[in-house]
């Protein structure tokens, strides 16, 4: 039974820092895809960023690119999202996905599963 429980959520000012981490179970963690999913109040799910098996690739969104990075730790069966300079519109509840395979462009539907999510309100 795959798992993700994510953690790491809260409430920073504008320009703040947050690191989501997610530790998932039930599945060979070092042979999939993990990404982050966010959903903000009123909004349609959307894909964040994604990372290969083997840490060595990764895939953000416009809005992502420059201000978060996403990691992971094989050996923890960790993936992490490190999000530098926050804004009122990064608010949301963001949500670890796993996916099989790698390809160019990500969207949601590409994910198999995916966590409970955490929220992260961002203040102005």
């Amino acid at each position: 039974q795959v798992q993700l429980v994510e953690s790491g959520g809260g409430t920073v000012q504008t320009g703040g820092s947050l690191t989501l981490s997610c530790v998932a179970s039930g599945f060979t963690f070092s042979t999939y895809t993990l990404g982050w999913i966010r959903q903000a109040p009123g909004k349609e799910r959307e894909v964040v960023a994604t990372i290969a098996w083997s840490g060595k690739s990764t895939y953000y969104e416009d809005f992502a690119r420059g201000r978060f990075a996403i990691s992971r730790d094989n050996a923890k069966n960790t993936v992490y999202l490190q999000m530098n300079d926050l804004k009122p519109e990064d608010t949301a509840v963001y949500y670890c996905a796993v996916a099989a395979g790698w390809g160019g462009r990500w969207t949601t539907s590409d994910f198999q599963a995916r966590g409970q999510g955490t929220q992260v309100t961002v203040s102005s």
